[in-house]
């Protein structure tokens, strides 16, 4: 049985599609990662999966309980992270996970158990009368999981949980994901970050309320990505326009800026040699490894999302 089984899910307000058609189905224990800019339709999904809006149109269950029908046990079933609000900031850490544990109607012992489990998965060692706000931002979000996970979710939906920490904290935060997966949580990730998408199982391209690609990150870049790729970099004191000598005829089938380098794709050989050859001494050309943003934006733009 599927974590997660979403069927053709439509959600409108008013007469937009914020989310259009979506279908996909998670397994447990997965870690399944959805990308995409802000108003893909990737926070209306998740609110949807957590029991929280009722779908316009489709089918929905998550921990195998419908999500129209069995809206209140697919909450209980459930741990949601906010990317914006989770925790109260002029409380203490102990008084967050007591009053996360009260909304769940959840019995003082086992509270006091879970509390325990948690803070040492998560590696916590402040005092427990700390004020939220005195933590550091990669601590708070590792309090903020520990209060989401306090009734033992079978899911766990985080809505891009490293929003504004450091590197650092945000592979921390990664190390706990992983921990979880391996434990047999399912876990939802949203996310901005590319190296973060790279760690899903399965990554789902969402643009303008539908989803244009699924897979894990490398089976999505050799499908996307069956030509070679090229990273061109200019030289100090190339010539302003130097690339412009690419896009002429049939040289290249893809020119995108990344930074102040260039990613192309060779296009007819004959011409892609000539192109290269007008690269002397202006640029150094490479081939790479597309990586998920590659695949992001080519996928994306494809699909005009």
């Amino acid at each position: 049985m599927f974590s997660v089984e979403v069927k053709n899910l439509v959600v409108k307000f008013g007469d937009f599609a914020a989310v259009d058609g979506v279908s996909f189905a998670v397994e447990p224990g997965e870690i399944f990662g959805f990308l995409g800019a802000n108003g893909a339709g990737k926070t209306t999904t998740i609110r949807v999966l957590c029991g929280l809006l009722t779908p316009t149109q489709g089918e929905v269950q998550v921990a195998g309980r419908d999500v129209r029908r069995q809206a209140e046990e697919v909450k209980a079933r459930v741990g949601y992270m906010s990317q914006r609000f989770t925790l109260y900031y002029d409380l203490t850490v102990e008084e967050n996970l007591s009053f996360a544990a009260s909304l769940r109607k959840l019995e003082r012992g086992y509270t006091e158990r879970r509390k325990a489990e948690l803070l040492k998965f998560i590696g916590f060692q402040f005092p427990m009368k700390t004020l939220v706000k005195d933590l550091p931002g990669g601590l708070k979000q590792e309090v903020s999981l520990a209060a989401a996970m306090l009734h033992d979710p079978d899911v766990i939906f985080l809505d891009e949980p490293t929003a504004g920490v450091t590197p650092a904290a945000r592979l921390r935060f990664w190390n706990l994901i992983q921990g979880l997966a391996s434990r047999g949580k399912t876990v939802f990730v949203t996310t901005h970050y590319m190296d973060e998408a790279e760690q899903c199982g399965r990554v789902a391209l969402m643009g303008s309320g539908r989803i244009f690609a699924m897979d894990s990150p490398e089976k999505l870049k050799r499908a996307v990505f069956p030509e070679p790729l090229y990273e061109i970099e200019p030289l100090p004191g190339a010539p302003l326009g130097w690339w412009k000598e690419l896009e002429k005829g049939k040289a290249v089938k893809d020119l995108k800026p990344f930074g102040l380098r260039y990613h192309a794709l060779a296009g007819e050989p004959t011409e892609w040699e000539a192109a290269i050859r007008s690269l002397e001494g202006k640029a150094v050309l490479k081939r790479i490894q597309p990586s998920l943003e590659d695949v992001f934006v080519r996928v994306l733009e494809g699909g005009k999302a």
